[in-house]
């Protein structure tokens, strides 16, 4: 009898995050490489889903729901009948029929997870209807998840403090893309790019939770030369994030936004980075950052319980209570990781040796080791 396991392979329900788009497939292709002998991989998608299939191969079918996804959101939200209830299922995010099931007698079991808790913790910072559905849907999950998945136990604690999930929370990292590396034509995808080399790198927008602000008048604190690039940016947006650098000091002439890159072009960014600097704080896995890592490129960030976690020994953490002195304090790392050569090629050793602790294989092991358990 072979047992199957189906993967919500759908579940935009804020296409401003593409990194969960990424995890998705990624998580998704390594559950099918690793499936375990006797045991396969299933796609549920939405009518119409057809972008979420792109680039994953070996599935044993793709179960398509009646409705489209906006529908099936709402559908998913009220908690009525979807046509994608029953067997083993796991989402890659909260998108998942949360109904009542019978995990002892039928074997029906259903998984979903968190990567940020912005909805919770800055809700001001989304749309009103996006705040709103994942809030309905962590009570479904209270209700009627098997188990709940974050990727860090410093998040794991969080979730508990807002929803009783009990021993139900498990922890499993995400990580980079399969085979992410600065690719053979990096400079000229930075030139295609309009990028230059030698840079400090940001990514993130103007939202306060992601602390741009904080992070551009680090650069200017820091005395460094060196051009600015800020990734991620929402469309539209990019004259939000020059204000910000102007404001902070940072020479318009040494700005450079760009929006969500793929998984090439941005492996390419990164190899161009002098450094990698993250100033948010929020309680959500930062993707970036462990690109970072899985390059060897040198990181200063925040110190927070998630960069803690994740970077670890991996690059500079820096401690700091108020905006202003969380920039200067960053700042002053800026200046002391670049100061000399040296000390680079030193941070770029520490994070690539700490990048080695990602990976979406491993991942998939404890996530078929997880079903298993249940």
């Amino acid at each position: 009898m072979v047992a199957t396991l189906r993967v919500v392979l759908d579940q935009l329900v804020a296409p401003t995050e593409p990194e969960l788009a990424e995890a998705s497939r990624e998580l998704t292709r390594a559950l099918v490489l690793g499936a375990p002998s006797g045991c396969q991989v299933e796609a549920i998608a939405p009518a119409g889903g057809d972008a979420a299939l792109s680039g994953v191969d070996g599935l044993a079918g793709v179960r398509r729901t009646p409705l489209p996804r906006r529908e099936l959101a709402a559908a998913l939200q009220l908690g009525v009948a979807t046509g994608i209830g029953g067997g083993m299922i796991h989402s890659p995010s909260l998108f998942a029929p949360l109904v009542r099931h019978d995990r002892v007698h039928d074997h029906d079991q259903t998984v979903v997870t968190l990567w940020d808790l912005r909805p919770w913790e800055s809700p001001s910072e989304l749309p009103r209807a996006v705040a709103a559905w994942h809030k309905a849907m962590l009570k479904r999950a209270v209700k009627h998840a098997d188990s709940v998945v974050v990727p860090t136990h410093s998040l794991a604690q969080r979730l508990l403090e807002i929803a009783p999930f009990g021993d139900r929370v498990r922890v499993i990292a995400g990580a980079s893309p399969a085979g992410f590396s600065v690719p053979t034509d990096e400079v000229g995808r930075r030139r295609e790019l309009g990028l230059p080399d030698g840079f400090v790198l940001l990514a993130g927008g103007t939202p306060a939770s992601e602390a741009l602000d904080a992070g551009l008048a680090a650069v200017a604190a820091s005395g460094l030369d060196l051009p600015v690039v800020v990734i991620d940016v929402e469309e539209g947006h990019e004259p939000a994030v020059a204000d910000l650098a102007s404001a902070a000091g940072v020479p318009e002439r040494a700005l450079h936004v760009r929006g969500a890159l793929d998984g090439a072009d941005r492996a390419a960014v990164f190899g161009g980075a002098a450094v990698f600097l993250a100033p948010s704080r929020r309680a959500a896995f930062p993707w970036r950052v462990v690109d970072a890592l899985t390059l060897g490129v040198p990181v200063v960030a925040a110190s927070s319980a998630v960069h803690d976690e994740v970077l670890f020994d991996g690059g500079v953490l820096v401690s700091a209570s108020g905006v202003a002195e969380l920039s200067d304090a960053l700042g002053a790392a800026l200046a002391s990781a670049l100061a000399s050569t040296a000390a680079a090629q030193r941070l770029g050793v520490l994070a690539g040796d700490r990048g080695r602790a990602f990976s979406w294989s491993e991942a998939a092991d404890k996530v078929w080791m997880l079903h298993a358990e249940l």
